[in-house]
């Protein structure tokens, strides 16, 4: 049988992306379950074989205003108590941190666009280091704290904690290595308008960038989680 992938997305452009033909090489029957529509508290959080949590629009502390974001952290203490395969990305990190303990709060800025990371020497000794001296997508305005007993695997200089892993099973990223250039940056552009307005963000270098850096982002992200796949225990 095949093994599963629960995958819990916020909005619909934030997918798999890249990551996608991966985990279906892999052999994962992947199951998006988009959040508002799917009943989280009624979800197994130990059932899956894997469990991926996408980015989204808000954030880890507002979960008077969006109550969804109490249940995700929920399943995911459950999850992450027993270590079991999970990666974040962007919100998705920033909830696994908080559900491991940690802090996650507004850094005062957006760090939005492509830029390489500096990969500490957990970084460059794992599947991280596929992606030394790629820029990768970053777009994200809180950071979260380095879990108690985690490794921190990458930096910027906008974020000192971009990358955290706890064993072999959890991974949380704060970048975005999942963007697929085969499905452009349009829909992001659109649908993270009015954030790139107040930030007084230009959305033109932005596409310009996507054309320059996709392809190369692309395969590097793909080598990074096929390794960490390849490790899971």
């Amino acid at each position: 049988m095949p093994q599963t992938a629960l995958v819990l997305r916020h909005v619909p452009f934030e997918d798999l992306g890249s990551f996608e033909t991966v985990l279906r090489e892999a052999g994962y029957a992947i199951d998006y379950a988009d959040v508002g529509r799917r009943d989280l508290a009624t979800m197994d959080p130990v059932a899956p074989d894997l469990v991926v949590v996408l980015g989204g629009p808000v954030g880890v502390y507002e979960a008077d205003r969006y109550p969804f974001l109490r249940e995700e952290g929920l399943l995911l203490s459950r999850r992450l108590a027993r270590r079991l395969p999970t990666l974040g990305i962007c919100l998705g990190a920033q909830l696994m941190a908080a559900a491991l303990g940690a802090a996650v709060r507004p850094t005062g800025l957006k760090e939005i666009g492509f830029a390489p990371l500096e990969l500490t020497p957990e970084g460059q000794s794992g599947p991280l280091r596929h992606l030394a001296g790629t820029p990768v997508l970053h777009w994200h305005g809180d950071a979260f704290a380095i879990p108690d007993g985690a490794s921190c695997l990458a930096t910027t200089p906008a974020c000192a904690t971009q990358a955290f892993s706890l064993g072999p099973n959890v991974l949380g990223l704060q970048f975005h290595p999942e963007f697929d250039i085969s499905a452009g940056i349009e829909a992001w552009l659109v649908g993270h308008a009015a954030e790139l307005s107040a930030a007084g963000i230009d959305p033109r270098p932005l596409r310009t960038d996507a054309v320059a850096f996709g392809a190369p982002l692309r395969a590097a992200a793909r080598a990074m989680l096929r390794e960490w796949l390849a490790a899971l225990e």
